[in-house]
């Protein structure tokens, strides 16, 4: 008689999931940059329209009191082997890890504040400590402490984004 073991296929499920969230989310950010040029006619399908576009016309941008500018973006880390992926559009924000957890809220310049409905309070409540180009320091309330989060950008993973590990 032959026993079934569903807690791997369920790993291997839910892995694959992440795995295909986080590629969804990175051609989204890949297709609602501003860089390219589009035939203009119509935006994406895939953007939702509670989602805000920033700058979507290029010039100078003005001022915002959301999120969009320095902190708007995908941005990606690693954490006890989980991939860690924080999503900010406008003052919208949104958190996937390999994990499992999906959480979303909101985002300002100095604040990121996310529900999850998993009941995750990991990454519920950040500071931005910092900001660049490239990397984004949030410092979470509770155990967590700060992560340091690197820029994905065009829908790839950053070169030096480490990934030995993850899924595992």
């Amino acid at each position: 008689m032959t026993t079934a073991n569903f807690s791997r296929p369920v790993s291997r499920r839910r892995a694959g999931l992440a795995a295909a969230g986080l590629t969804g989310v990175l051609v989204l950010t890949a297709c609602s940059g501003g860089g390219g040029s589009d035939d203009g006619s119509s935006p994406s399908a895939s953007v939702p329209p509670s989602a805000s576009a920033s700058g979507s016309t290029g010039g100078s941008g003005g001022t915002s009191s959301s999120a969009s500018g320095k902190v708007a973006g995908s941005w990606l880390t690693t954490g006890d082997g989980k991939a860690v992926v924080l999503v900010v559009n406008g003052d919208k924000a949104a958190l996937f890890t390999t994990g499992g957890s999906v959480c979303s809220g909101t985002a300002s310049t100095e604040t990121i504040r996310l529900k999850c409905p998993d009941g995750s309070k990991e990454r519920t409540v950040g500071t931005v400590e910092s900001v660049g180009k490239t990397s984004l320091k949030v410092r979470w309330q509770g155990s967590l402490g700060t992560e340091s989060f690197m820029k994905a950008e065009g829908g790839k993973l950053p070169s030096d984004f480490p990934t030995a590990g993850l899924g595992s």
